[in-house]
């Protein structure tokens, strides 16, 4: 039996999921999970590489005391964060998190210091503006660690990190490259113009290589550490663009969402739309498969749940740190839901995509604070807080398929939701009755899923992305959502 590994590690965990075909069905396995702990060194909220990357060793070690050899694997995370790097593959630095507060002003640092207005940026790159993009990551360090750029080799992106790690070749992947606002939409490589003009040596950029790339194999090393070789190949390192490459869809005319912390709404085009309407709505042109383009809505997602959840069970996420708030209970996910569910008719609304909403040390008090503002009844207790957390998520997905046809002149008749957000069973009916569509949910290991279907098709066991998905429906449960 042929077996691939996909390991996925998102924000706050990371798992090694093996894949295999059996008499054409796509087969998953989890074979180890693990945490994702950020910590907070020399005042930023950074990742914690060393501990990532034993994990990884950790998973590969556990695929051979089970007899379970993966003969080709990937690697996919989060996109926009990265690790600059010297001649020698050693970090320069920390690899600071996206959440970090030091990108406060750097867009307009780029227009008052470089001269690169927002529209202009978005014209040639087609990427929305959000505070942590990496491009805003990097005027930060060019004004408070120069010295960092001075002597950076490459820049890679933290997928691409680790598969250096794992076979000593330093690669970069279209998916995750475009995430970073320096990649032109429009020819699909870095935009030199750009580069020059924030005064970035262009040379820590490497060729984009497309998603099925073969990196190399494991080095000695790393042969010695896990007892077996492997096959490294490039998925779309960048795990929205994987899991999109798990959706069902059963023809071009339905809307994806990809639900997670983040919820990344919209679909697949093989051209990008940089017009300044689409500037105006803050819509994305992020890489996808084949050169591909993924034409998003970046929402804010699960981020809200999870942090009430958190400080309701005794801990909140506070700048890298932990701050206690000792709740009288522990919550569930389904226990969450059901206490929404009591306050249905609660009216309270808040803007999801708010910037007081992407780090704040208290986020109940937050939203409390944005009703208030906009003089709506200000949720009080666990019910009315997340009817109005998931009421608002349900009501941003319908504004932005409306803004999406708008925007493309393309009518959608389905929403496919996939990944961890497709098993919140009251926020997907919330979300059919708000859109008016049919919804259909999963599968939910999306993104491990979309990594391990690049490598089904590179070893010939599918003859195409579009045959792999043919055989998710059978593979996996998909179920449509009533309203």
């Amino acid at each position: 039996m042929a077996y691939h590994l996909a390991i996925d590690i998102g924000a706050s965990s990371g798992r090694h999921i093996l894949g295999h075909i059996e008499k054409g069905r796509m087969v998953l396995e989890e074979i180890y999970r693990f945490d994702n702990i950020q910590q907070y060194k020399n005042g930023h909220d950074c990742w914690n590489l060393q501990a990532l990357w034993q994990h990884i060793l950790a998973g590969l070690r556990l695929c051979k005391e089970q007899g379970k050899l993966p003969s080709i694997m990937g690697i996919d995370t989060w996109a926009v964060d990265f690790v600059l790097v010297d001649k020698q593959g050693n970090p320069l630095g920390e690899a600071v998190a996206y959440r970090d507060s030091r990108t406060q002003g750097m867009k307009d640092r780029l227009q008052q210091v470089y001269g690169l207005d927002f529209s202009s940026h978005y014209q040639r790159t087609g990427i929305q503006y959000q505070p942590f993009n990496t491009v805003y990551q990097l005027a930060a360090v060019a004004q408070q660690q120069p010295q960092q750029l001075e002597n950076a080799h490459r820049l890679l992106m933290i997928p691409e990190y680790f598969h250096y790690r794992l076979t000593g070749i330093m690669m970069n992947e279209y998916t995750n490259g475009t995430s970073t606002a320096l990649v032109n939409a429009h020819t699909k490589t870095w935009d030199d113009q750009i580069i020059e003009q924030l005064g970035l040596p262009r040379g820590i950029f490497g060729k984009l290589e497309m998603p099925g790339t073969v990196v190399g194999h494991f080095t000695p090393e790393v042969q010695r550490e896990v007892g077996f070789d492997c096959t490294v190949v490039l998925p779309a390192t960048h795990d929205t663009a994987s899991a999109f490459l798990a959706v069902p869809a059963k023809d071009g005319n339905g809307v994806s969402l990809s639900s997670g912390t983040w919820s990344l709404l919209g679909v697949e085009r093989n051209s990008p739309i940089t017009t300044p309407e689409s500037c105006a709505a803050n819509f994305t042109n992020e890489g996808g498969y084949n050169r591909g383009v993924r034409y998003l809505k970046n929402i804010m997602g699960l981020w809200m749940i999870q942090s009430v959840r958190r400080q309701w069970n005794g801990v909140a996420y506070v700048e890298g740190k932990e701050s206690c708030f000792h709740g009288n209970r522990q919550w569930s996910y389904s226990q969450l839901e059901e206490e929404a569910k009591k306050y249905t008719h609660f009216a309270s609304r808040v803007e999801v995509n708010h910037p007081r909403f992407l780090a704040p040390s208290d986020m109940v008090a937050e939203i409390q604070q944005a009703c208030r503002e906009s003089n709506q009844p200000v949720p009080q207790g666990v019910g009315q807080v997340m009817a109005c957390i998931y009421h608002s998520l349900a009501e941003s997905y319908a504004a932005a398929i409306d803004q999406l046809q708008s925007l493309t002149g393309d009518h959608y008749n389905a929403l496919y939701i996939v990944g961890g957000g497709s098993q919140s069973h009251y926020l997907n009916a919330l979300t059919a009755k708000a859109t008016g569509l049919p919804v259909f949910a999963g599968p939910v290991e999306a993104t491990a899923l979309g990594n391990l279907m690049i490598q089904f098709v590179g070893a010939g066991e599918f003859d195409s992305i579009q045959a792999a998905r043919a055989a998710i429906p059978e593979s996996f449960e998909v179920t449509e959502v009533q309203p």
